[in-house]
């Protein structure tokens, strides 16, 4: 019997029973797996994928840490983002949600040079992700999860995680060779059931929950199944929070599985037809923005268009880089024909500007 106050060192190892995968379980995942291929196909019409990272993805990393309570704004994100002096300078929160996006980015480059799902990534994962070079929480770790503040008996142990010596990397090899096995269950449904082994071992001191939700994305990556990690799915779990945890204890507590594997396949479900209908959105107001600025402006390039919605706000400089104009005179004259025009609005922050694309953040913003 599972006891919240105890260690659960009885977590069952995978694979789960296939018992488990009743019909209404494959009817959810032929709807998730179908999104997700039309999302694969989308992102592969961006003439730099890569883009998404610095749009789609500072989305993600944002509703990941508000998942855990970490908070910041919009305007803080995009200055940091286009100013590396302002990321040094940023609030600790915003430092919070980059170095989220950074851990996705490194994690991206190791699964795409392994193929796979292993330890050096997940490592390099948290410890990104936390600025650190910790590894695997000891087996003295006394980490206990307990209901929030805003909770009804705040500070209550509701989860203890497995601890002992061996126990944890006994757990997480299993997991990992779970992963990457090919006899058992599609990788949509292994991503799920994967993702709550993840959650139970908690095989950090802290970073747990964010560090699981990109390994859910570069396993969808590993598996040829997204070619970027870009699947929104933060967003998701923040609007229905409590149906998570629900369904997350529920399977801890009484072996209910089909609760979970559902929420996450309507996850997937979900979040793939929103994410295609940012990436048709953002290609078409792309398009839109090139053909009312050529025709006016002579030196406007398509590379200078990619630029402008690789991120919501851009710096001056960037943007001579990008066009290839040196001198500053030419330049400002350049950046207030992209003003004139509404392609861009200037945004003071002290003395320095700031150029944003309103186009961009609007459909990034829904």
């Amino acid at each position: 019997m599972f006891d919240r106050n105890k260690p659960y060192n009885d977590l069952p190892n995978l694979p789960i029973d296939e018992k488990f995968i009743d019909k209404d379980i494959l009817k959810q995942w032929g709807l998730a797996s179908r999104a997700l291929a039309e999302l694969n196909r989308n992102i592969l019409r961006i003439p730099n994928p890569n883009m998404l990272i610095n749009t789609i993805a500072l989305q993600e990393a944002q509703s990941s840490t508000a998942i855990e309570n970490i908070f910041t704004t919009q305007d803080e994100l995009y200055k940091a983002v286009s100013d590396s002096l302002k990321e040094q300078e940023a609030n600790p929160s915003t430092k919070e949600v980059l170095r989220y996006r950074e851990a996705l980015w490194e994690g991206f480059k190791k699964v795409k040079e392994s193929n796979s799902i292993n330890i050096e990534v997940i490592a390099t994962i948290f410890q990104t992700i936390k600025k650190t070079s910790q590894g695997i929480r000891p087996p003295q770790s006394q980490v206990v999860i307990k209901r929030g503040e805003s909770e009804l008996r705040s500070g209550e142990i509701i989860y203890t995680p497995p601890r002992g010596e061996g126990i944890i990397e006994d757990k997480l090899d299993n997991l990992i060779g779970f992963l990457n096995e090919e006899k058992t269950f599609d990788p949509l449904l292994k991503m799920a059931i994967a993702h709550y082994q993840f959650e139970a071992i908690q095989p950090f001191t802290d970073g747990n929950g964010r560090t699981g939700r990109i390994i859910n994305l570069l396993y969808l990556v590993s598996q040829n199944l997204i070619s970027h990690p870009v699947l929104y799915l933060s967003k998701y779990i923040i609007e229905n929070k409590d149906d998570y945890y629900f369904a997350l204890s529920g399977v801890t507590q009484r072996s209910s599985w089909k609760p979970w594997i559902q929420y996450m396949l309507k996850a997937v479900l979900t979040t793939s037809l929103n994410t295609n209908q940012i990436i048709d959105d953002i290609l078409n107001q792309m398009e839109a923005t090139y053909n009312y600025a050529k025709p006016k402006l002579k030196w406007y390039s398509l590379e200078l268009n990619q630029a402008l919605f690789s991120q919501p706000y851009i710096k001056q400089k960037i943007i001579g880089e990008v066009i290839n104009v040196k001198s500053r005179t030419t330049l400002t004259k350049y950046v207030k024909q992209l003003i004139q025009l509404g392609i861009l609005s200037a945004k003071e922050d002290g003395r320095e500007v700031f150029y944003v694309n309103n186009d961009l953040i609007r459909i990034l913003q829904g």
